[in-house]
């Protein structure tokens, strides 16, 4: 929630349960009583004097300003996401990067350190491990799974713990209580990327954690449409940290993106449920086919972290896995992949997840290609790695697919 935004409406919602919320929290109707969540396409807002505008301007008063700053459609987004996360506020980003970006600016400075995980998605391991290097920002990059690498990482500058969990695309997952406990004790923040779960399935804040990232681009929208992002976290991290950044920096999330997630929300739990089901008989499929030599989703016993998985996430393990099909050098691997996704004729082949049509793609050429191969190695990105983000399409024809693409091995 923006916290120039009006007040939220009502005491009864934390009551709701998250279906509910996922449908009815949003801003008040406006004086026309619309059903849907209205979508405002204003820059600016008409002030009825310039003793409120300048109250409003510096925080004194709630009220829209400028479309830089708020805008209701954007905060019923950010209502609805922070009352599914359990968080006190959320603020609306641009995309998921952005929303990383914001949180680093907001929370980091020249001489600070963030420990991460190294099986985070490319983009943000580019980001923190290179780009924030420059402005002084220090970074260690550790194994998700391994508690004790992140305790030895912990330095006396360190103010921040990142994680991912499930990871993109190997969907490894870390303990969030333990590494909770491990910022706590350090005097540090746990941040969370909830993408591949959701609060549909998994609420990193029950767990301990601070602060829950989110690419609205994914499952939040559910039908690659548009671009969001998100950060859930308490009133005061959003107020303090976070909001003059959005002010200053601009990574505004558009009115109309955000009305379209805002939508897509409501729909959140039922798509989850569906193709989570969805995504774990085609990795038990998977793991019975000849030219497949490892699989990775959650929800398999197989998994090194299943156990944990479960403990920490509702439904059976997420909509995405990824698969290996082996190769003796890294290029006959690659060659392997390539096959398999050129005879693709139902899937797409696209770098997006979270839609309603199941999305294949090559991680290492594509979301962690501007890795280098050693990145890509420490974490566990092999070139004849597929991952397949599940969609709504019939299960038997998921599978058939699949099928006659593997052939071609």
């Amino acid at each position: 929630m923006n916290p120039q935004d009006p007040p939220r409406p009502g005491d009864k919602s934390p009551a709701w349960h998250p279906d509910t919320l996922a449908v009815r929290q949003a801003v008040e109707r406006s004086p026309f009583g619309e059903n849907s969540e209205a979508l405002y396409l204003t820059s600016g807002y008409v002030q009825p004097s310039a003793e409120l505008a300048a109250k409003r301007f510096s925080g004194e008063e709630d009220g829209f300003t400028y479309g830089r700053y708020g805008n209701p459609t954007v905060a019923s987004f950010e209502q609805r996401l922070a009352a599914m996360e359990g968080t006190q506020a959320a603020i609306g980003t641009a995309s998921g990067m952005s929303a990383i970006l914001m949180m680093c600016m907001g929370l980091l400075q020249a001489g600070d350190h963030i420990v991460c995980s190294r099986s985070m998605f490319g983009s943000t391991i580019k980001l923190i491990g290179s780009d924030l290097a420059r402005f002084g920002v220090q970074s260690s990059f550790v194994a998700q799974d391994k508690l004790s690498e992140w305790q030895a990482a912990i330095a006396p500058n360190t103010r921040l713990l990142f994680a991912e969990t499930p990871t993109n695309p190997l969907t490894e997952v870390c303990d969030i209580a333990a590494l909770a406990d491990l910022a706590r004790q350090h005097g540090a923040l746990l941040a969370v990327d909830n993408c591949f779960a959701t609060p549909a399935l998994q609420r990193p804040v029950a767990f301990g954690a601070d602060i829950v990232m989110h690419s609205g681009t994914k499952y939040l929208d559910g039908q690659g449409r548009v671009m969001a992002g998100a950060l859930c976290a308490s009133e005061a991290l959003v107020r303090e940290k976070f909001l003059p950044v959005l002010k200053s920096a601009g990574m505004t999330l558009a009115p109309f993106n955000a009305w379209v997630v805002l939508k897509g929300l409501e729909t959140l739990q039922i798509r989850m449920q569906a193709q989570s089901a969805q995504a774990l008989a085609l990795a038990h499929w998977l793991q019975a086919q000849p030219a497949v030599c490892a699989v990775h989703h959650p929800g398999l016993a197989s998994h090194p972290q299943h156990q944990l998985a479960m403990a920490q996430q509702s439904g059976q393990g997420g909509a995405v896995l990824s698969f290996d099909v082996g190769g003796d050098a890294p290029e006959q691997a690659r060659a392997r992949a390539f096959a398999v996704l050129d005879r693709l004729q139902l899937l797409s082949l696209c770098t997006n997840l979270g839609d309603t049509k199941t999305l294949a793609a090559h991680p290492a050429s594509t979301s962690h290609g501007r890795l280098t191969e050693a990145q890509r190695q420490a974490a566990g990105i092999t070139q004849g790695l597929v991952r397949v983000a599940v969609g709504l399409e019939h299960l038997d024809d998921l599978r058939g697919d699949l099928q006659q693409a593997l052939c071609a091995l």
